[in-house]
């Protein structure tokens, strides 16, 4: 529970399941990777209280003044490259967490579908920004189908939380999402944080690390480490005209569209 906050979700959200069931000869996944998965929903619904000290630098992961200044000043750049193009209709959003980035779309778009898989993280969204202009699903990404076509895709912190063998069906799913012409924008971590010796998060090699709460529950997640070219290319395989950008030391951010 978030302070109560999820007692107060609405009983009106939309609990996407399977859209559209799976062809039979379809290789089925592998239980350790659905275990694994799995273990990351959970994850996130139980950082979802202390998911913004990380965002915002904040107890285990300050750092000092100067690393703070140069997060926000990286942050800004991502920001002002969002804000480049306005007056968009309707945007989706892919694990918008506490609304950090929800917050951004609703500036540059008339309306926001926001699908993640974490009711707590929905609800701080909900009562952090109180916006009639959003609207919430609690999904599985992972089997999620579009229903219609939107103008914008943003997702914020979640490619590097997709398994490698499942990226190119999610760049499908993203690619369906969009109307010819319609905008993809992404941003992720470039680079390991700094603060793991403090926060107890541990690489255990093939794209997974353990990660540990303040309360000293451990979880096992995804956690892919993307470089600009090897991500553009990805990309434009995949039907985006796109190229994946860095900031100075933190983050990758990309900002294209789908070949019309």
């Amino acid at each position: 529970m978030v302070g109560g906050i999820v007692a107060r979700l609405p009983t009106d959200i939309n609990f996407v399941e399977n859209c559209r069931s799976e062809p039979v000869a379809r290789p089925q996944p592998q239980p350790v990777m659905s275990n694994l998965l799995q273990k990351q929903i959970e994850y996130y619904r139980a950082r979802a209280p202390e998911y913004d000290d990380w965002f915002y630098r904040r107890d285990r992961y300050d750092q000092g003044e100067a690393h703070t200044r140069q997060w926000r000043r990286e942050i800004r750049q991502v920001r002002d490259q969002l804000h480049r193009v306005t007056d968009l209709g309707h945007i989706l959003e892919l694990a918008p967490g506490t609304g950090i980035w929800t917050a951004e779309l609703i500036q540059i778009g008339e309306r926001v579908s926001a699908l993640d898989a974490s009711p707590e993280m929905i609800a701080i969204n909900r009562a952090k920004l109180g916006s009639e202009r959003v609207d919430y699903q609690l999904v599985d990404l992972f089997r999620y189908q579009p229903a219609r076509q939107y103008d914008m895709v943003f997702f914020g912190f979640w490619l590097s939380h997709v398994p490698a063998d499942k990226l190119p069906r999610f760049l499908e799913t993203v690619h369906d999402a969009l109307k010819p012409g319609g905008r993809l924008f992404l941003v992720d971590s470039r680079a390991l944080d700094l603060a793991k010796n403090r926060t107890g998060t541990a690489n255990l090699g093939a794209d997974l690390q353990r990660r540990a709460l303040k309360d000293g529950r451990q979880f096992d997640i995804v956690k892919v480490y993307y470089e600009p070219a090897e991500l553009t290319e990805t990309l434009r395989e995949h039907g985006f005209d796109i190229e994946v950008e860095e900031t100075e030391n933190f983050f990758i951010y990309a900002d294209g569209r789908k070949r019309a």
